[in-house]
């Protein structure tokens, strides 16, 4: 079984989780909407089903897909380190362009004074 990160390296199975969390769907409106076959989607939504991303029921005719939160909050907890690392770059860099902003221009002083 492939790992949770490598099922969702795929840029397909990325494509199709971003609808999914708006709204469920079925099948063709995935194809309609990413402009891939039926098989395809079909064999990409099979990898996100067996690895417990999307589960599925069925509605009249239709198939219809929805996203499952249980694996992308385990994906969420092993990057929790690492978005205290980004965290902090990003902390750092608005306190350096507040202080920019903060701090009086040369060029605006010259501009405004009078000879």
């Amino acid at each position: 079984m492939e790992s949770s990160f490598a099922i969702v390296a795929e840029p397909n199975r990325r494509a199709i989780l971003s609808l999914l969390l708006a709204s469920e769907r079925s099948v063709g409106e995935l194809e309609q909407e990413l402009n891939l076959s039926q098989p395809s989607v079909s064999k990409h939504l099979k990898v996100l089903r067996d690895a417990g991303f999307v589960e599925s029921r069925v509605e009249a005719q239709k198939r219809l897909y929805r996203l499952r939160p249980e694996p992308l909050m385990e994906l969420d907890e092993w990057l929790i380190p690492f978005r205290r690392v980004w965290s902090k770059h990003v902390d750092a860099l608005e306190k350096h362009l507040d202080r920019m902003e903060q701090a009086p221009s040369a060029k605006g002083k010259k501009s405004h004074e009078r000879p």
